[in-house]
């Protein structure tokens, strides 16, 4: 399941999606907005998205995770528009018969999403801001 949203994201939604009777592990990651970066205060992020290939992207990431890992299920959700500190922009549940995949998996997950899918992360600082590109 792939998700691209301006709505906040729902974690239970996610675990729920992954529920597998074959499942061994479940493995979760959720990205937060964290209140500094480099020693400088973060006031909140802003993410754009170019969204038919953001899409796109991300279904590929998930197919050559499946490739790689024997996937259950997965879920790879992200959102879009202004969050606050603490909101959750990123989330991905991976579930694997067993934990070493699911891990595994997930970890691929998020790496190959900051490197390839076209989201784009706005830094709002006391002093300004910087855009971050999740893709390079």
């Amino acid at each position: 399941m792939i998700e691209l949203s301006n709505q906040v994201l729902d974690l239970e939604k996610a675990i729920d999606a992954v529920q597998d009777d074959q499942g061994g592990a479940i493995n979760v990651f959720v990205g937060t907005v964290r209140n500094k970066t480099k020693s400088k205060k973060v006031l909140r992020l802003e993410f754009e998205a170019y969204e038919p290939m953001a899409v796109k992207e991300m279904q590929k990431i998930l197919d050559q995770a499946n490739q790689k890992w024997p996937i259950l299920r997965a879920v790879l959700m992200h959102r879009v528009g202004v969050l606050a500190i603490g909101e959750v922009p990123v989330i991905i549940a991976v579930a694997t018969p067993h934990r070493k995949a699911s891990f595994e998996a997930c970890a691929y997950i998020i790496d190959t999403l900051k490197e390839t899918v076209p989201i784009w992360k706005k830094e709002i600082f006391e002093d300004g801001d910087v855009w971050v590109a999740a893709h390079p």
